[in-house]
């Protein structure tokens, strides 16, 4: 079974948001075959702690305006690694050496990556700008 409409509706709107912040190398997997607690993982990273809290900031906003509140949320006080449970989709946004550290893509490299839009993948080499 795969991510549903509402999962792949919320992530991408996460990511606009993540990338309106400037948000690095964002990433959608369809974690759904794997966990029954949630269909999507998105993954950014910000360069600083103020960024990853401006991102996480920016996605509750834009996902509250879809109807979605997050469930729970770990980690923003810190800044480093911040985890937002919206039920259908969990978003990580990380601290970019962290995110080199904990390298969740690779954790989850069996999850089939859900294609964003281009406005959606934030900064990198491989985004069309």
């Amino acid at each position: 079974m795969a991510a549903t409409e509402r999962a792949i509706e919320l992530a991408v709107a996460a990511a606009r948001a993540a990338s309106d912040i400037k948000a690095e190398e964002i990433i959608a997997l369809d974690v759904s075959e794997q966990l029954v607690l949630t269909d999507v993982f998105l993954i950014a990273s910000g360069s600083n702690e103020r960024q990853v809290g401006a991102i996480v900031d920016a996605v509750e906003e834009a996902l509250f305006k879809l109807g979605a509140k997050p469930i729970r949320r770990e980690g923003k006080a810190a800044g480093r690694w911040v985890l937002v449970d919206f039920g259908d989709v969990v978003v990580h946004v990380q601290h970019a050496e962290d995110r080199v550290y904990y390298a969740l893509e690779r954790l989850w490299k069996d999850c089939p990556l859900i294609e964003l839009p281009a406005d959606a993948r934030g900064t990198d080499e491989g985004a069309d700008a």
